[in-house]
């Protein structure tokens, strides 16, 4: 299986605004070297604690954020060095959906000119054609014409976040990033949105990179999972074999606090002390190793590699194993 996306050594330092009168730059460092492949056909789950850097990972995959440094391979081309002018036909092929369907939703244009703003942006079909695709469209998500007059308030959050589905697959994308598309929406809405988008996937031969922080969600809908934390990458590995034997510290200690629908006594619940620390000034060394519970002093020193650990397994700790 090929690979739709490579993302080698990708970095984005955010710079502080002040220290002119210090003659200091701060950066925030919300991505810090990451390295990850996504195939054809795959959902890559992305998850951690909130200001990881999930967000901007994924924005940069597309270029909506420029990196500071490091290379994103799309479908075998170097999209860090096209120029922004020439990214139009590239965008065609990559899309998003974002968190919050309302904000992400014009609420001046009615339903019928959201979906089908792409299509006239691109000027990839006659005007005549447009409305029956966009009908089509809205029927692929499960809504219908009846709702091509309707306005974005007019609408729940479900249905608001299904016209946002529609429009991503507008221009028959080859990769859709997922940020956190169901966390704004009820549980049981939540349920029909990933069945959709799941149902979507196969039909149409997707590739979905999945950010959340619901790890129930992204072991449901994911193929392999990505462990961040402090803007970096600390395991990887298939979905399944992540959730069942965490290897990082930092994961067993994310998974260890899923609440269960029954209490299982012989589960130990595993909490991390202390808090994130800041992305302006991480730790060195390991970056986890403020927070935990096997750390030595070669963690305070010595930043660990992403390597392999088991197969296709890979996980970024000295002790590991």
């Amino acid at each position: 299986m090929t690979n739709l996306i490579e993302v080698h050594s990708l970095k984005k330092h955010f710079r502080l605004p002040g220290g002119w009168l210090s003659g200091e730059t701060k950066h925030v460092y919300a991505v810090d070297g990451v390295d990850l492949s996504i195939a054809s056909g795959e959902t890559f789950g992305l998850v951690g604690e909130s200001g990881c850097g999930k967000t901007t990972l994924g924005r940069m995959i597309l270029r909506l954020i420029e990196p500071t440094s490091g290379k994103v391979i799309f479908d075998g081309k170097d999209i860090t060095a096209i120029e922004k002018s020439r990214m139009k036909p590239i965008r065609r092929e990559m899309q998003i959906v974002f968190q919050n369907p309302l904000s992400s939703l014009s609420p001046r244009l009615r339903v019928e000119q959201i979906i089908a703003e792409p299509l006239t942006t691109h000027g990839i079909l006659s005007k005549e054609r447009i409305r029956p695709r966009v009908i089509e469209l809205l029927e692929q998500v499960g809504l219908g014409r009846q709702h091509l007059d309707r306005f974005p308030h007019e609408m729940s959050g479900g249905q608001c976040q299904r016209v946002a589905v529609a429009r991503a697959l507008a221009l028959n994308p080859k990769l859709i990033v997922l940020d956190e598309p169901t966390s704004a929406l009820d549980v049981s809405v939540q349920a029909q949105i990933i069945n959709l988008l799941d149902e979507l996937k196969k039909t149409l031969g997707l590739t979905y990179l999945f950010i959340s922080h619901d790890l129930n969600v992204v072991q449901h809908i994911s193929d392999r999972i990505g462990v961040m934390y402090l803007g970096k990458l600390v395991e990887v590995g298939d979905a399944q074999d992540v959730f069942d034997e965490p290897l990082h510290p930092y994961t067993q200690a994310l998974f260890g606090a899923i609440p269960m629908p029954v209490v299982d006594t012989k589960r130990e619940l595993k909490v991390l002390e202390g808090n994130v620390p800041s992305p302006v000034n991480p730790p060195s060394g390991c970056r986890f190793h403020t927070r935990c519970p096997i750390a030595q002093k070669m963690c305070q020193e010595t930043e660990p590699a992403l390597r392999p650990v088991r197969g296709a397994r890979q996980a970024a700790c000295h002790f590991v194993e």
